[in-house]
């Protein structure tokens, strides 16, 4: 398959760029610095470019078929940036009718905060990961009003472990739980194909 990467020079981007390689698709890598990725993935596509740069969105979505996006943000100020990427990438895509997009989010956007321990919902997300957060339920919002085939990923606690292949999915995931980016990779990429999730919001962790 044609796949079409944002965010692919983070950590879980190059995760998804490897792992999709290796199961035989043709990918395309969309980063502000996607050069970045030729040495080590040689036979990747790379458009470089902003996501807040419509025309340049549209033209990495022509001929996909399917989109995954790692985008994210380490800042804890709002990104607007990011969410006029999201949509112009949801927009570009209806353009286009690609339907399949597979969008990583994070445990505690949405419903999901009840599934967070009090420390979490009542003290570190309103004092210290509130714009992260808002940003998140943002970009869903778009997703969730679009027409597409979206399936949204929510993982527990990052972590940079190894590749396992064995973890849980679903609508409910325990407070503490952690889960490596590997494993978020293969789940998304599983995504792409599997309807079992579509217009949902699963939740990822060991």
């Amino acid at each position: 398959m044609n796949l079409l990467i944002f965010g692919a020079t983070g950590d879980t981007g190059r995760e998804l760029v490897k792992q999709a390689l290796a199961q035989g698709h043709t990918v395309t890598a969309f980063s502000r610095h996607a050069d970045e990725l030729t040495a080590d993935f040689p036979t990747i596509k790379t458009i470089e470019g902003d996501v807040t740069d419509k025309a340049t969105v549209e033209k990495a979505v022509q001929g996909q078929d399917a989109v995954l996006s790692a985008l994210g943000s380490s800042s804890l100020k709002r990104s607007p940036a990011l969410t006029t990427g999201v949509r112009n990438i949801v927009e570009a895509m209806e353009q286009y009718n690609v339907r399949r997009l597979v969008y990583q989010s994070s445990l505690g956007v949405g419903e999901s905060r009840k599934q967070v321990g009090f420390l979490v919902r009542y003290i570190i997300i309103p004092l210290v990961l509130r714009n992260a957060i808002a940003d998140h339920e943002d970009k869903e919002r778009i997703i969730k009003q679009s027409n597409l085939d979206w399936v949204i990923v929510r993982p527990a606690g990052l972590t940079n472990g190894e590749h396992t292949g064995e973890y849980r999915s679903g609508e409910t995931i325990d407070f503490g739980a952690k889960i490596a980016r590997a494993d978020v990779a293969d789940f998304m990429l599983k995504q792409v194909t599997d309807d079992a999730c579509l217009k949902k919001t699963p939740g990822v962790s060991y």
